[in-house]
């Protein structure tokens, strides 16, 4: 048996998260003191105690996924589970940069200090109400890819961002080109077409100014070769070479996350179990309808953690 160690992105916030796990495990509780430390404020306190719309903010949803993370993975390492127990690590979109914390290839701080950076410049690059992202459902990459092109009409963009699973994928761009590409993804046979409750069309060329700002933000990084080797987002394919994973997160800011590729390849390298680690369980929906042969845990409380020998 081959496990991956894979990380949730965007959209598994909740307020509380992480707080049991710091209570429980010392090793947790020093991450998010390492985070706070980091951006020099109390995101902690957000977490645990704040309100969900501004933990929902772009540049306080990434740092705290990814410090909540890190604390699971600091938690699992203090029941005796290395992270050279995993095949691979990957994460769906910020969750990359929390993978790559884990594997030792990005600081803690320089992680967290990335995706601070990261959050703002993307909510700064398209100015709010401008661009949207909708969520078809029962069409496959291909045909999103087609109805994309079809909908971006008048020099407006929309792509297809995010490949999920067989059931999903995600558009973003323009408002008005993202809206005429659930009209036609309908009229292509999709079973629905849910615009999301976001703030910027991520994962388009409308981030271009983003990507611009993480060039310039990587380049001041330290990257090493990671522990494990990456599963990359925009390649889905293994990534260990330091440069080569610094180019990459830049070119995911504007690339489609690749998640359903991201899974099958890992499950053609001998992976049959997946270990989300962090908020929530969104990934292992995702990773069941890829592929129901492969089994997947959450490991985000103490409880989880604790059960991890049996596992």
């Amino acid at each position: 048996m081959t496990i991956a160690f894979v990380f949730p992105g965007q959209g598994a916030q909740a307020i509380g998260m992480g707080q049991a796990l710091a209570e429980t495990y010392p090793a947790a509780k020093a991450v998010f003191d390492e985070v706070d430390a980091a951006l020099g404020e109390h995101l902690s306190k957000l977490i645990w105690e704040g309100d969900i719309e501004t933990l929902t903010l772009t540049q306080n949803a990434q740092p705290a996924l990814m410090a909540t993370s890190l604390a699971a993975m600091r938690a699992l390492e203090a029941e005796g589970v290395a992270i050279d127990q995993a095949g691979f690590v990957a994460g769906h979109s910020l969750g990359e940069y929390s993978a790559l914390a884990a594997a030792g290839a990005i600081s803690i701080a320089d992680t967290a200090r990335l995706l601070r950076i990261r959050g703002e410049a993307m909510q700064s690059a398209v100015p709010v109400g401008v661009g949207a992202m909708a969520a078809l459902l029962g069409l496959d990459f291909a045909t999103v890819k087609e109805v994309a092109a079809e909908a971006a009409a008048e020099g407006e963009v929309v792509q297809a961002a995010n490949d999920n699973d067989p059931t999903q994928v995600v558009v973003s761009g323009h408002k008005a080109a993202v809206e005429r590409a659930a009209e036609i993804a309908k009229a292509r046979g999709a079973k629905r077409a849910v615009m999301l409750p976001v703030s910027a069309p991520f994962h388009c060329a409308l981030m271009q100014p983003a990507a611009d700002v993480m060039a310039k933000a990587l380049a001041a990084v330290e990257i090493k070769a990671p522990a494990v080797p990456l599963i990359a987002n925009v390649r889905a394919d293994v990534v260990s070479d330091p440069a080569e994973i610094r180019q990459l997160l830049v070119e995911q800011v504007t690339g489609s996350v690749r998640w359903r590729e991201s899974v099958q390849v890992m499950a053609a390298q001998g992976v049959t179990e997946f270990w989300e680690i962090g908020s929530g369980k969104a990934l292992s929906g995702m990773i069941r309808k890829i592929d129901r042969s492969l089994t997947c845990r959450q490991f985000g409380t103490p409880e989880a953690v604790a059960a991890v020998k049996e596992a």
